[in-house]
């Protein structure tokens, strides 16, 4: 597979230095992406360099995946309009074994080929780098009039900013520059990837390796992803989404994909996916035929949730999904665990009682209008009752004779009321 025609017609090429294609052509090459562990998870946002390396990989080249430790206690000026907080050393390792355990997941660390993923962190090389040796060593090479003219440096000096930058960002793409050029030296690395706004710091390391080696780097970026509707990518109203099934679960990552609109879906699944281009042509064209059966979101919610995931995982967001939107069953209710049900149930309203009233048994009446407040009169819960409107755990309440007890709670916590069709309720006992 050739690399660049690879990324071609994915749509994942912004800027390429000449001569790129020819290197990668030349011999097996070994490339890198900077990450700031700035988390202990990665966020999709992430996930555009990590496949630009999964494809590299896949294309017989070495990928090199940098934690910026040291960086990261800087703070990249690109596409930022402030300074951002700064971590300590314990937090920045911590963050790194996490990112590490998750790209495991999607580049092969293991593999006993030549090409097997390598994981660095700037900070081991820069920890004991003085600021003296820097400057005579590093600084240099580069011109203030160099550093000047990159767009990330002139946002931050003009008239329009109310902050400026410091000396510690304005150094920011000497570091970064130098992190091409340690790798270029100690692991014949010579091609940097990234998002376009990185564009400036990578050919920053670029010609420092031409003016201090006097050898030839590359550089290749990938366009920002960008959401149809002008929306920030891989940003809900709870905020990111992220890849550790502690901060978003399973269920909420496969409902992301399966909600993208169909204009964005038809560039994700090039982006996201490692389907050849022939099956993503089909996928296509299937659902400029009949959009409404949405082929390419489910493919895409597919295909990205095993990736980041399990298969497992992706059953169980599926099953999960039927609850909500499909014919689903008090059985598989309670099959689920408690953090996915409680995704799928985020911001419906909720009411609070006490677990003991349980106990001895509460009338389905006096427990929907006197103990949780889910129908405001007694009259309107018989009424829609008796026509059958009224559901709890996805079970048609039958009879205005009902008694709930502690038997019926899920996870024995949890009560699911449906009035009609789409109006949930969530009744916790506690």
């Amino acid at each position: 597979m050739n690399f660049v025609e690879e990324l071609t017609w994915r749509g994942m090429i912004h800027d390429i230095m000449p001569g790129t294609k020819e290197q990668l052509d030349k011999e097996m090459t070994s490339a890198y992406v900077g990450i700031d562990p700035t988390a202990d998870s990665l966020h999709i946002g992430h996930l555009v360099g990590v496949m630009m390396l999964k494809h590299f990989q896949a294309a017989g080249h070495r990928p090199i995946v940098l934690v910026g430790g040291a960086t990261g206690m800087i703070g990249d000026p690109s596409g930022k309009s402030q300074e951002r907080n700064l971590l300590t050393e314990d937090a920045l390792r911590h963050n790194q074994e996490c990112l590490k355990n998750q790209l495991s997941k999607l580049l092969d660390f293991d593999s006993k080929e030549d090409n097997k993923a390598v994981m660095v962190n700037n900070y081991d090389w820069m920890k004991d780098f003085s600021f003296l040796a820097f400057i005579r060593d590093i600084g240099k090479h580069i011109t203030v009039n160099y550093m000047m003219a990159k767009d990330s440096v002139k946002k931050r000096l003009g008239a329009e900013s109310k902050t400026g930058m410091s000396f510690t960002e304005f150094t920011y793409q000497l570091v970064q520059g130098f992190d091409f050029l340690y790798l270029y030296q100690n692991m014949n690395c010579k091609l940097q990837m990234g998002g376009s706004d990185q564009w400036g710091n990578i050919v920053t390391g670029t010609e420092l390796i031409r003016r201090k080696e006097s050898g030839e780097a590359f550089a290749l970026t990938c366009p920002l992803i960008t959401k149809a509707d002008g929306g920030k990518f891989g940003k809900t109203e709870s905020g990111n989404v992220w890849l550790d099934p502690e901060r978003t679960s399973p269920y909420a990552f496969y409902q992301f994909w399966l909600n993208t609109s169909d204009t964005d879906a038809e560039k994700y699944i090039k982006i996201f996916t490692m389907l050849p281009k022939n099956e993503v042509d089909t996928l296509i064209a299937q659902h400029h035929e009949a959009p409404h059966v949405r082929t390419l979101q489910k493919k895409l919610a597919e295909e990205v949730t095993i990736m980041v995931h399990s298969k497992e995982e992706l059953n169980a967001a599926i099953e999960a999904s039927q609850i909500l939107f499909g014919n689903s069953t008090s059985d598989a209710l309670a099959k689920i665990d408690e953090k996915t049900f409680l995704s799928v149930f985020e911001g419906v309203p909720t009411f609070d009682i006490e677990k003991s009233a349980l106990n001895k048994g509460i009338n389905i009446v006096d427990l929907l209008t006197e103990n949780a407040r889910v129908f405001p009169s007694k009259g309107e819960l018989r009424r829609l009752l008796q026509g059958g409107g009224v559901s709890m755990n996805k079970e048609k309440i039958a009879s205005l004779d009902v008694v709930v007890n502690t038997n019926n709670l899920i996870n024995g916590k949890y009560l699911l009321v449906q009035k009609g069709k789409k109006n949930y309720f969530l009744i916790i006992a506690k």
